[in-house]
Formats: C-alpha cells, sequence, structure tokens
C-alpha cells in the first residue's frame, strides 16, 4: 500500500509497522551491511542518509501506541577513529542528539547479528539499507510492547504464581 508523496521504503515501513509487535526489529542499515539467508529478514534499499532514515524509524514508534523500542547499536562505533572512517565523529554526534531522550544499549556487532537471526526464526525484521559508507553504523530496534512494561509483566507472573500455590 503505497502513500502518495511517500518514498516507497517509508510507506513499507509504516505497512510494516501496523504489522509488527513485540519481538520484531527494524534496522537501519549501512549499505555495506549484508543482506542475511534467513528468510524473516526482509531487506530494502533506499537512497536516503541514515540519520534521516533512523529520524523516520524513531518518529514512526513514537507515534505507535502498540509499541516502543530497545535500541542497540554496535559496541565497535565508539571505538572508531575518523582517520580510519571519515564522518564517523559527525554520525556519532548526530545519532547522540537524535537518541538523546533513550537508552541505548551497545553490543558487538557478532551478537546482534545473532540476535537478530534469532529472532528471525519466529518473527520477521525489516531491514532498511541507506546509502552510509561508513562502517559499524547501523542502528537496530527490537519492538517491544507499547503499552505493557516489564514491571507489569512481573505482577501479573506473581500474582500467577501465587494462585497456582492454593
Amino acid at each position: 500500500m503505497s502513500v502518495p508523496n511517500m518514498p516507497e521504503w517509508e510507506s513499507l515501513l509504516m505497512e510494516r509497522l501496523r504489522l509488527f509487535g513485540h519481538r520484531n526489529w527494524i534496522v537501519v542499515a549501512d549499505a555495506a551491511y549484508p543482506m542475511q539467508s534467513n528468510p524473516g529478514i526482509e531487506t530494502i534499499v533506499c537512497c536516503e542518509s541514515q540519520i534521516e532514515v533512523a529520524r523516520t524509524v524513531v518518529e514512526a514508534i513514537a507515534s505507535s501506541a502498540h509499541v516502543r523500542a530497545n535500541i542497540f547499536t554496535d559496541a565497535e562505533l565508539q571505538h572508531i577513529q575518523e582517520e580510519d572512517a571519515q564522518g564517523i565523529d559527525l554520525f556519532r554526534r548526530q545519532l547522540v542528539q537524535l537518541l538523546q531522550q533513550q537508552p541505548v544499549r551497545q553490543i558487538p556487532h557478532e551478537e546482534i547479528i545473532c540476535k537478530l537471526d534469532q529472532a528471525a526464526t519466529l518473527f520477521r525484521i525489516l531491514l532498511v539499507k541507506t546509502n552510509m559508507a561508513v562502517p559499524y553504523t547501523s542502528v537496530f530496534f527490537e519492538l517491544d510492547c507499547g503499552y505493557w512494561n516489564a514491571d507489569a509483566e512481573l505482577r501479573l507472573r506473581t500474582a500467577m504464581e501465587v494462585a497456582n500455590t492454593r
């Protein structure tokens, strides 16, 4: 379902976001990110800036009442030098500004790839490849329920345990 005046990738993102729930993922990836063979990972390409695509994803998730995101970046991102990857300093500043209101976990790239592959055995993942030509700049959004949280889940499980022991 295409929306007039909206790029195809963005229209697809909005369509998938309506379908997605907790345990689905959205990935905003750099240009060299590999196309994974797991059929649960849908890869699309757009020719837009990675920060702008990430901003669109952040805003789309924020405007969705049914989901929120746990955000991950590659641990390697913090250790890359500008002389090895021109533009990395600017990207890091822009990413910090974009995600300033949200907690972000940094984990090694290979661990994130494994998490995606494992999640994709049961749940769908949308991966948007951008025109970014700087390594370890992908941003990973693990979706979670927007109207339920870990504290409420713990209270529920505790109440169920108490009820089952009577």
